[in-house]
């Protein structure tokens, strides 16, 4: 009996090549995308549109009023706005050209003139604010016993302004210190008539004052001034031209005539 060998021809290192790189046919499998949301894009756009629309109104809220205004525009020192950035164009007021009433603080006229007379020339308002007067006539006044002719307020607490009202010149007008208003209704002036403003110069105008003695003959008096202060006597001559009066004065036990000024005596 012949035993038969059998021998395998598959080599080692085959056999080794077989376990660690099995024969697997590779693969690619590709990844598909997602579709694309076009309206998801289109929302994000109108989204910022709008964000840039609000940014835009929001700037143009905050934007200060003097960036409107020409650079000439004038400013006080201290920071005081101009009439303009105030009041804008508000056309409240009539533009007419008269004579207006400012009232004040009493005792505070001539400051007040002195201080809207400045405000013209700081705002640049002499082609609409003319003239500030504040009324004065001369008076007599009689301290010991000596005349004085001095100037005193015609009508204390106001001051006469003549002026084109416009909303930038009201504006610069009320705004001085110590100024309390006009004379109007509500924040319209009233004008002065050409008759009460030609009677005022008049009466400012006069040098030599005029005396009104509202005495009349046989009138009691009290002599209120000099050295017969506290005598009381009779009226008995009035000399107008000299505002002067002659007064029957009883002294140690007789009648003597004296002449005064009617300013040291007094009706009683």
């Amino acid at each position: 009996m012949t035993d038969s060998h059998v021998t395998d021809t598959t080599s080692t290192d085959d056999i080794k090549q077989d376990l660690i790189m099995p024969d697997v046919e590779e693969k690619i499998i590709p990844i598909e995308e997602e579709p694309k949301d076009d309206s998801n894009d289109s929302t994000q756009a109108e989204s910022l549109a709008d964000d840039s629309q609000e940014k835009v109104a929001h700037d143009e809220e905050e934007k200060p009023p003097s960036a409107d205004l020409h650079e000439d525009t004038p400013t006080k020192p201290s920071g005081e706005p101009t009439p303009s950035r105030m009041l804008g164009s508000t056309h409240r007021q009539s533009g007419e050209r008269n004579w207006y009433v400012i009232h004040t603080y009493s005792g505070y006229e001539d400051q007040v003139s002195e201080s809207l007379i400045q405000r013209i020339d700081l705002f640049g308002m002499k082609d609409k604010i003319f003239d500030v007067i504040v009324p004065k006539e001369k008076q007599i006044e009689i301290k010991g016993g000596k005349r004085k002719v001095v100037e005193k307020r015609i009508f204390p607490g106001y001051v006469l302004v003549d002026m084109v009202v416009t909303d930038e010149s009201w504006f610069v007008v009320r705004n001085t210190p110590n100024v309390t208003g006009f004379i109007g209704f509500g924040v319209k002036p009233t004008p002065m008539s050409n008759q009460e403003v030609d009677r005022i110069k008049k009466r400012m105008g006069v040098e030599e004052p005029k005396y009104k003695i509202e005495l009349k003959i046989d009138d009691l008096v009290r002599v209120n001034d000099g050295p017969l202060k506290g005598f009381e006597g009779k009226v008995t001559d009035i000399d107008e031209d000299k505002g002067r009066v002659k007064v029957l004065v009883s002294m140690f036990g007789r009648e003597t005539p004296v002449t005064l000024d009617y300013l040291q005596v007094k009706s009683v």
